[in-house]
């Protein structure tokens, strides 16, 4: 009995039997690395919810991670408008490059010439990776951790918190210190996203009601400049 294929219509491998696949993380759009899929590895990727790959050097079926550890978590597929490269949206536990770079594309070319450098973090990852820790000191409260104590404490002390780090913030801007402020903004988000983890309320769902939000401002200043 054969087992019937997961692979969609449409997709269109080379004359090798390979299709390009750009890796994204999904949390930020990083691009991560390329590599190829052939029909095997594209559907124990499906199957599995880890990237796997065709190497062109070994021959072989290479499962991303099998030997660094440095899994890609797939979230999604996509197929390009031509169908012949996939888009893979993945979670990676540790660096996707092989030379311990969160990205193989670390270099870039200027005036010429080839020049390593460090690409900037996410502004928005951050938040996801302070509300891991908080959801981690939900499931397992630490003695030593301020986290877990404000969470045991409950809601209406994380909020009483919330409260005091707003005044605080009013204050900085009163006082037109830049310094101050940018201090008392993140003493709110990080309390925001304690009260957040409290309620179990992910920073993807805000960023969903921001991009809302946003696409109704875009429209208001469509119709205006029309």
């Amino acid at each position: 009995m054969t087992t019937r294929s997961r692979l969609p219509r449409g997709l269109k491998f080379n004359e090798d039997g390979l299709i390009p696949a750009i890796i994204q993380d999904h949390r930020d759009d990083a691009v991560l690395m390329m590599a190829y899929m052939n029909r095997d590895a594209l559907e124990k990727t499906i199957r599995t919810g880890r990237a796997h790959f065709w190497s062109r050097s070994r021959k072989t079926l290479w499962p991303k991670g099998a030997t660094s550890g440095n899994y890609l978590n797939v979230k999604e597929v996509r197929l390009d408008c031509d169908g012949d490269t996939l888009l893979v949206r993945v979670e990676p536990e540790g660096p996707a490059c092989h030379t311990g770079q969160a990205s193989c594309f670390f270099r870039t070319v200027k005036n010429g010439a080839v020049r390593r450098f460090k690409p900037s973090p996410s502004k928005a990852l951050i938040l996801d990776r302070i509300y891991d820790v908080i959801l981690d000191r939900k499931r397992s409260p630490k003695a030593d951790s301020y986290v877990s104590l404000l969470l045991k404490s409950g809601r209406d002390t994380i909020l009483k918190k919330i409260g005091e780090e707003s005044g605080e913030l009013i204050i900085g801007s009163k006082n037109n210190r830049a310094s101050d402020i940018i201090w008392e903004v993140a003493d709110l988000w990080f309390h925001t996203l304690v009260l957040m983890g409290h309620h179990t309320i992910a920073p993807s769902d805000i960023y969903q009601e921001l991009q809302k939000r946003f696409g109704k401002m875009s429209k208001t200043v469509r119709r205006r400049r029309s």
